[in-house]
């Protein structure tokens, strides 16, 4: 399960990281602290719809996150969507549209995880590259068309996106059950890829390579704080005391 992570990353160290070639308006500031609705950077690829333009344009969008499908009546329904089993996610009406053609790279600094003690206690960690590198965590992304709005309202279109999650492996495990599936930098551009069809195959290859990724983390165990969305700073991130 991933349902908080770091998000420090300026836009110049992401665009050169993903090879981003347009960057889009409204992009969200630095966050210590990001939660399911809050606006998120995605990178996606997309080819325009000048006919003599064939090659996709990589794109860094600020997105809701929380997948709001086509078919939502309005996008509350993307709060609790804000996680996709990638086991699922192909099968699944909320998700399987996007599995085919609208895939997306979340960057990310890292994330926080809970363990919970045999006690009951939880106690927070921040997962993290070891180097601090740039983490890609493997998305999808749909646009939900708000019918209350006239055709020529630039607020019309919804972007929003979802974190697809595996199982844990290694000491990741021994934390939560769950874990972000997180792209190595030579999968993205297979992944984003709008001319590739998505299916259960991809995903089973995406899954399996990312467990790679997953032997390079660090884990930090950090203060309670981070429980709260409305704390907010780099101190979130600091080994606890």
């Amino acid at each position: 399960m991933c349902g908080r992570y770091v998000s420090a990353q300026d836009t110049k160290n992401i665009v050169t990281f993903f090879d981003v070639d347009l960057v889009g308006e409204g992009l969200p500031s630095e966050s210590w602290n990001v939660a399911p609705t809050d606006p998120v950077n995605v990178v996606i690829d997309t080819v325009p719809k000048d006919a003599a333009v064939t090659e996709p344009v990589r794109r860094l969008e600020a997105a809701r996150w929380g997948l709001v499908p086509p078919w939502a009546k309005d996008p509350s329904a993307g709060a609790r969507m804000f996680n996709a089993r990638i086991e699922e996610a192909a099968e699944k009406s909320s998700f399987r549209a996007a599995v085919k053609k609208r895939r997306a790279a979340i960057p990310a600094s890292g994330y926080y995880e809970w363990r919970t003690g045999a006690d009951g206690t939880k106690t927070p960690f921040y997962i993290h590259p070891s180097d601090d590198s740039p983490l890609a965590f493997a998305g999808l992304y749909e646009w939900w068309r708000n019918p209350a709005l006239a055709d020529d309202d630039p607020a019309r279109w919804l972007l929003s996106a979802t974190v697809l999650t595996q199982d844990s492996s290694g000491g990741l495990a021994e934390i939560h059950d769950r874990m972000p599936v997180l792209l190595d930098r030579d999968a993205v551009d297979h992944w984003l890829d709008p001319s590739v069809e998505g299916d259960v195959d991809l995903l089973e290859d995406i899954a399996a390579a990312a467990f790679d990724v997953t032997d390079t983390l660090e884990l930090r165990p950090v203060g309670r704080e981070v429980g709260n969305v409305r704390n907010n700073s780099p101190e979130l991130i600091h080994r606890a005391s």
